[in-house]
């Protein structure tokens, strides 16, 4: 049995530093959008190696978002021509645990800097994790997608 009162403790390794200030549902090009990572100074050590990736994958808070429990449902990209889904089955930030991913272009790394591109979290936004992305480990072979999903719009 799930038990809900559980607390779960996470601490932040860092904040995003972008001209992305405020949340939109405007269709941007993300794949452009630049941004920094500051890295808890502590954890300065941890990132070595790191530039050796063309590729990292950040997880953060989305600081901003508020869930309503009484709308589970959403339309993907706010396209209402395909049929409300629910809230897991689209990327909306909307969400009950407000955890964000992206997988992002490792521009540079500056001691605790981590210069990125495609990072669709907004200014301020908390960084709870990162990790390298693994070509073939972090895709998977033969996934499939319903029909209503277009891939370049993420």
């Amino acid at each position: 049995m799930l038990n809900r009162s559980s607390p779960i403790t996470l601490q932040p390794i860092g904040v995003v530093h972008s001209d992305f200030k405020e949340p939109t549902s405007a269709r941007l090009d993300l794949k452009k959008i630049r941004a920094s990572i500051e890295i808890n100074p502590d954890l300065t050590k941890a990132l070595e190696g790191l530039e050796g990736f063309s590729h990292i994958i950040v997880l953060y808070w989305l600081h901003r978002a508020v869930f309503d429990k009484n709308n589970l449902k959403t339309y993907p990209m706010g396209n209402q021509n395909v049929p409300l889904q629910g809230l897991f089955a689209v990327r909306t930030p909307k969400r009950p645990n407000p955890i964000g991913k992206s997988t992002v272009r490792l521009l540079s790394r500056r001691g605790n800097i981590l210069d990125v591109q495609g990072l669709d979290a907004i200014d301020g936004s908390i960084v709870l994790d990162i990790k390298p992305y693994i070509p073939g480990y972090d895709s998977a072979a033969g996934a499939t997608v319903p029909d209503w999903v277009k891939i370049e719009e993420y």
